[in-house]
C-alpha cells in the first residue's frame, strides 16, 4: 500500500501548516504542564500573589518601606516579580525544550526548533494571562494602579523574557556534555536571580561594590530600566538596553549553532558517557 505525504510546494503554504504546528504544540505544551490551561493559569497567579505577599510583609516588618522608591509600594514590587518570573520560566522552558535525538523530536513532522518555540511561547502566553489578571485583581482591590510610562514597560518586559530564553537555550545545549553539572549550574542561577536581579533593592541606591557584583544579570539592568518607566521619580544611571539585548542575540547564536552540531553528532547514549 502506498502511504502519500503532503508537500507544501509553496513558501506560504509552508508557513501556515508550520503555524498551525506552533499552534497545536503550544496546546499542548500547556495543557501538559499542568494537567490542563485554567490549573496553569492559577499556579502562575497564586506563585505571583505569593511571592508579592511574603515580599510585602517582609519589608513591612522591617520597615523599609519608606526607604525605597516614592510612590507605589506595591508597583515596585510587580515591577520586580513579574519580570523575576518570567526570566527564570523562560529559562526553565528554553533549557527543557532541548532535544535533538528524544521526545517527540522523533516523529515527523515535530522537529527541534518547533519544540523550543512551542515550550517558550506557551511559558509566555501563560505568565502574560496570570499577570494580567493579577493585575486587574489588585486595581480593582486598591481602586487603581499608576504607571508613569506604562507602554515603556512592554520592552523590559520582553526583554527579561528574551534573554531568559536565550541563557536557557545555552544551558540546553550544553547539557549534553555535562548533563548532571549544567542543570545544577542552571538551578544556582536561578536561585542567585533573587539576589542579583536587583528586584529587592533599587539600584540608584547600592553602592558601585554592589553594582560590580551584579551587573553582568541581564535582568538586573531590565527590572532597573522598568522600574524607571514605572515611576516618575526614579531615573536609572546604571543600567541599559543595550547590554540584555546584546547579551542575548550572542547567546542564542551560540546556543543555534550547538544545536545545529548536536542534531548531526548526538546518539542516544552521549549522556550516559558523560561523567560530569
Amino acid at each position: 500500500m502506498e502511504i502519500k505525504t503532503r508537500v507544501n510546494k509553496s513558501m506560504l503554504g509552508a508557513l501556515m501548516a508550520f503555524m498551525e504546528l506552533l499552534f497545536h504544540s503550544i496546546v499542548r505544551d500547556i495543557r501538559t504542564s499542568s494537567g490542563n490551561a485554567v490549573l496553569g493559569m492559577g499556579l502562575v497567579i497564586m506563585q505571583s500573589l505569593l511571592m508579592l505577599a511574603i515580599f510585602f510583609a517582609l519589608f513591612s516588618v522591617m520597615g523599609m518601606k519608606s526607604s525605597l522608591i516614592r510612590g507605589d509600594f506595591v508597583v515596585f514590587l510587580l515591577t520586580g516579580i513579574f519580570l523575576f518570573l518570567t526570566h527564570n520560566k523562560a529559562v526553565s522552558a528554553a533549557m527543557g525544550a532541548i532535544s535533538p535525538v528524544g521526545g517527540m523530536t522523533l516523529h515527523a513532522p515535530i522537529s527541534t526548533p518547533l519544540s523550543i518555540l512551542s515550550a517558550i511561547l506557551s511559558g509566555l502566553y501563560t505568565q502574560l494571562v496570570g499577570f494580567a489578571l493579577i493585575l486587574l485583581v489588585v486595581h480593582i482591590l486598591r481602586g487603581g494602579l499608576e504607571f508613569y510610562k506604562p507602554a515603556d514597560l512592554v520592552f523590559p518586559f520582553f526583554m527579561a523574557w528574551a534573554s531568559g530564553v536565550a541563557i536557557g537555550l545555552v544551558f540546553g545545549v550544553l547539557t549534553p556534555f555535562a548533563p548532571k553539572f549544567v542543570p545544577m549550574v542552571a538551578m544556582l542561577y536561578r536561585r542567585a536571580n533573587m539576589i542579583t536581579s536587583g528586584k529587592i533593592l533599587p539600584v540608584n541606591y547600592m553602592s558601585a561594590s554592589m553594582i560590580a557584583w551584579f551587573d553582568w544579570n541581564p535582568l538586573f539592568h531590565t527590572i532597573d530600566q522598568a522600574r524607571g518607566a514605572a515611576f516618575v521619580n526614579y531615573f536609572p544611571r546604571h543600567t541599559n538596553m543595550e547590554y540584555p539585548v546584546y547579551l542575548s542575540i550572542s547567546l542564542l547564536m551560540f546556543a543555534v549553532m550547538v544545536e545545529f552540531w548536536l542534531r548531526k553528532n548526538m546518539s542516544s547514549s552521549w549522556g550516559k558517557r558523560s561523567m560530569l
